[in-house]
């Protein structure tokens, strides 16, 4: 049983890493006052790019996986960037805008992975981010098979992530900046500070963030990018951002529990034999692939009426109010 919970410890890790990465961008998102509901379309093109990259460079670089993510970085901020403008400069309907991400990035994707690979998905690779343990850490008992034996150094890029978004928030005046674009940005823009600045940073860092999610995802989940690869995180990760009430720890326990949930087909059947539940192992196995997506909607349905997010988020900035 001890193995099991280690087993399962490592795989919640492995497949929240992506969540937790995407939530946090929503994050710098709405904090600055901008909802933004293409993380689905960030997180893809992020992916289709980092898996289209590293099909071209893998045979020449062993850092092929972490230049891969940098232009599913790029990229992420690149395609935010038409988010941005629409929402900030022309005030356009925040949900739309990020419908139409969403919308065009899975379009975009397939017809890009059709005019390079001639097919509607990216070359398999071979040389995406390879399991790892950690020196010494490994040999703690119980929390090193669990925590530092055969996981990928990203989750740990994504430990460090809430770490630095929760600094940044609340420890520097960029964070506190940020946070008052979303929450009164009329009384920032008294004070000389950019509202339009600001917002941009924030969505563009969601951006970043974003990209980056999907560039791990397809780079320690797949050997190649389909418009499935993605399915349906971007949208966990919002709920993540709502569950976790917009603060970065919140947003980790949120994302630690959806990436369970996702975990659990793979463990129904040991766990069936451990527990001596037989139903467990009986059920059928899409009711498990369901389990995440339904999850998601009862904590959206639990939360979303207490969780109160940004004041002026999803509002266009208008100077002329007070």
């Amino acid at each position: 049983m001890i193995e099991l919970i280690q087993s399962m410890t490592t795989s919640t890790l492995i497949y929240s890493t992506p969540i937790i990465i995407a939530a946090l961008g929503g994050l710098f998102s709405e904090r600055s006052g901008v909802v933004n509901i293409g993380l689905e379309g960030l997180m893809a093109i992020g992916a289709f790019t980092a898996a289209a990259t590293i099909v071209f460079i893998e045979p020449y670089t062993g850092w092929a996986p972490w230049m891969s993510l940098l232009f599913g970085i790029m990229a992420g901020i690149l395609l935010s960037t038409l988010h941005a403008y629409l929402s900030i400069n022309l005030g356009a309907d925040q949900i739309i805008s990020g419908t139409v991400i969403n919308i065009f990035a899975g379009g975009i994707t397939i017809y890009i992975a059709y005019a390079i690979f001639g097919q509607e998905r990216t070359d398999t690779f071979t040389r995406g981010f390879i399991k790892m343990d950690v020196p010494f850490l490994r040999d703690i008992p119980f929390i090193g098979d669990a925590f530092f034996s055969g996981i990928y150094l990203t989750v740990y890029i994504a430990l460090f992530l809430v770490l630095v978004s929760w600094y940044l928030l609340y420890k520097t005046s960029f964070g506190l900046r940020l946070t008052a674009t979303g929450e009164y940005p009329q009384a920032v823009d008294s004070v000389g500070i950019s509202v339009y600045k600001m917002r941009y940073i924030g969505v563009l860092t969601s951006g970043g963030l974003a990209g980056l999610a999907g560039g791990i995802m397809v780079l320690t989940q797949n050997t190649q990018y389909t418009v499935l690869a993605i399915h349906g995180t971007g949208f966990i990760a919002l709920a993540a951002l709502i569950f976790g009430k917009w603060r970065p720890f919140g947003i980790l326990a949120a994302s630690l529990f959806f990436g369970f949930s996702q975990i659990l087909s793979l463990y129904s059947t040991s766990l069936s034999k451990e527990l001596g539940i037989a139903w467990i192992g009986s059920l059928p196995k899409e009711v498990y692939w369901a389990l995440p997506y339904i999850l998601t909607v009862i904590a959206l349905v639990v939360f979303s009426g207490k969780a109160v997010g940004p004041k002026a988020v999803g509002e266009p900035y208008d100077q002329g109010k007070r």
